[in-house]
């Protein structure tokens, strides 16, 4: 089971990009993009629905905003769309695909960057999405969640962690609620699962020649219950095209190829 994540950052943007011709030749099972910013209607062209897939789109209410979206080769068994959070849900931060006890999942958490109102808004995603997290490690399902959690972990997860441990992304705060759910609640990166090398970075600003450098921040994750994380192959960052200021995150699983 082959699974992609990318944050498109427009994905009309992406596509002119070349996304969707990289994309037919990914062989991926399951697509999970955030940071659409289209409604529905602006996506009635095929190239948004490519062939073999079913695509699901969820759109925020403020146009040009967030989005996130599904592209599955088998129809789920149920599609989960928002968290019954208006606050959020407004903004279309979540889109999940049940398929018999798995279920793939597109996430993308606010980002608090802009200043203090979007990062307490963050806190407040952070800390509902928490109990969603401890509620599903019980329901007995396994699940992959992928995304752009807008948090790198850990030090190996941005090139200048020293200057940026008090700006959002990198703050003692964020990165405790990554050690919680990885240590106390039992969730797993994948990613670092199979290759715990540096440099493996998924995002880079447009300033400073940051891509061109490779001065970047791995905040793309697919964050798994342990029984699917143990099936894990295979990670790696795809760069060699520019689709978007992140990269698509490209994860192989032994497990049946169901979606």
């Amino acid at each position: 089971m082959r699974i992609v994540n990318f944050n498109a950052n427009g994905i009309r943007s992406a596509a002119r990009k070349g996304f969707f011709q990289w994309l037919e030749a990914c062989e991926a099972d399951v697509v999970c993009i955030q940071e659409t910013k289209a409604q529905v209607h602006q996506l009635a062209d095929e190239t948004f629905h490519p062939r073999g897939y079913h695509c699901h789109y969820f759109d925020a209410q403020k146009k040009g905003y967030s989005g996130v979206a599904l592209y599955t080769r088998q129809a789920p068994d149920e599609l989960v769309i928002g968290m019954d959070l208006q606050e959020f849900d407004s903004e279309a931060r979540y889109i999940e695909a049940r398929f018999g006890g798995l279920s793939v999942a597109s996430v993308y958490l606010p980002s608090g960057s802009s200043g203090e109102v979007r990062q307490q808004a963050k806190y407040r995603f952070m800390d509902a999405f928490m109990g969603r997290l401890r509620a599903a490690r019980q329901d007995g399902r396994e699940y992959v969640l992928c995304g752009d959690w807008n948090i790198a972990h850990k030090a190996i997860d941005l090139r200048n962690w020293r200057s940026n441990q008090k700006n959002s992304g990198f703050l003692p705060e964020e990165r405790a609620w990554l050690d919680q759910l990885y240590d106390e609640v039992g969730w797993v990166d994948t990613f670092r699962r199979v290759n715990p090398q540096p440099d493996e970075y998924t995002w880079w600003s447009h300033r400073g020649q940051a891509w061109s450098r490779n001065v970047g921040w791995r905040l793309d994750y697919q964050v798994a219950t342990p029984g699917v994380a143990d099936s894990v192959r295979a990670a790696a960052v795809h760069r060699e095209d520019r689709f978007s200021d992140h990269a698509p995150v490209i994860m192989d699983y032994d497990w049946p190829a169901c979606c």
